[in-house]
């Protein structure tokens, strides 16, 4: 497979008419109210970023693509690039590793990043993004807010490099970056907002240091997406709530250790993005029932009620919780709390110390992040 394929030049009008009918649906969707964003999503080829695809099927793995010779299966490739749904673009030993999100969640993100917030300050916003991908939020992003104040980073060469080239051909040259994106990139710092579209175990210290006073840093974590504030980045302190809707992304990933001496803190970067919205449960992409989702592993099926196993809450609770409490604190604060909304958990990061909690952070109900 070579990530470098440079994919089809389809006729503009086929193209453009897809692109035109995706951002009408994300707007009968309730997304793209602000016109600066709509105007990206309109304009940002998304078939330039994904040349091809794969789609599942019952002896494995298809794969789509725009530069294929059969009319039908390049008019799927089309048809599946500017339909609102993830599409696995990344596939290694038949699992996977990086895709391209699912537009409205994308939307979404992006306007919940608040970057209007900014757009008064001298310098405009700076944006990190954890999780190159395709290329495609970068570019994105620059359409809104100028290449130079965009930063993205990813593990792998064989992702940045296609996504590097992507970008280009499409007209944007933000700083696309090979590396470890647990550890941002401090010499393009401070950045007023951070992105990530792989799942978190935990919140990286090093992006919150990187960040500057009131930043927003907007990630997944346990099926949702947590925003956290920063006040003052030197105390290292963030604190914010989940959004409502829920979020399947691929796990973050650790860079390869090649030497004893070699001491990581185990947050690679996941490269990869997700799906989800308030209709849709992500993108699990063939994972088994025990497999991990986020970056946790679902709730033991054999022993929990089936009104428990089809509530999403609680799973998102699971996930949230699961190396801290035991099933049986899980279940019960589950219950006993009127099954809970995402919206109403949060979480904190002082220091060395990570915590999750729900309604308030010094309420009873508070817990180490990440099983710590």
């Amino acid at each position: 497979m070579s990530g470098a394929e440079s994919g089809p030049r389809p006729g503009r009008e086929p193209a453009a008419a897809a692109r035109a009918e995706l951002v009408r649906q994300l707007r009968e969707g309730g997304h793209l109210a602000d016109p600066r964003w709509r105007a990206a999503f309109e304009e940002v080829p998304r078939h330039l970023f994904v040349p091809y695809f794969f789609v599942a099927t019952a002896r494995g793995y298809q794969r789509l693509s725009g530069s294929d010779d059969d009319p039908e299966r390049r008019a799927r490739w089309l048809a599946g690039v500017y339909a609102d749904m993830a599409l696995a673009t990344c596939m290694r030993d038949g699992e996977l590793v990086s895709s391209s999100s699912q537009p409205s969640l994308m939307a979404m993100m992006l306007e919940d990043l608040r970057v209007e917030e900014r757009e008064g300050a001298d310098s405009g916003c700076r944006v990190l993004e954890i999780g190159t991908g395709t290329g495609y939020n970068a570019a994105l992003m620059a359409h809104r807010l100028g290449a130079d104040r965009v930063t993205t980073v990813d593990l792998d060469e064989e992702i940045t490099g296609p996504a590097r080239d992507r970008l280009a051909a499409a007209g944007y040259r933000p700083a696309v970056v090979t590396g470890d994106g647990a550890l941002g990139r401090p010499e393009r710092a401070p950045y007023d907002r951070i992105i990530a579209t792989c799942a978190l175990p935990s919140v990286p210290t090093a992006w919150i240091e990187q960040c500057t006073a009131g930043a927003l840093i907007l990630a997944p974590l346990a099926t949702g997406l947590i925003a956290l504030r920063v006040p003052e980045p030197e105390a290292v302190r963030a604190e914010g709530r989940f959004l409502a809707t829920p979020a399947y992304f691929v796990p973050l990933r650790a860079p390869i250790r090649t030497h004893s001496h070699d001491h990581g803190n185990g947050n690679g970067n996941g490269n990869g993005n997700g799906n989800g919205n308030g209709h849709s449960h992500g993108y699990s992409h063939g994972r088994t029932d025990s497999a991990p989702v986020g970056g946790r592993r679902r709730a033991p099926r054999d022993v929990l009620p089936r009104d428990v196993l089809r509530d999403d809450r609680f799973h998102f609770l699971w996930s949230l919780a699961a190396g801290s409490l035991t099933l049986d604190e899980i279940l019960g604060l589950w219950r006993r709390e009127g099954h809970p909304h995402r919206e109403r958990f949060g979480v904190t990061v002082d220091g060395a110390e990570q915590y999750a909690w729900l309604d308030a952070p010094g309420g009873p109900h508070r817990w180490p992040l990440g099983g710590g």
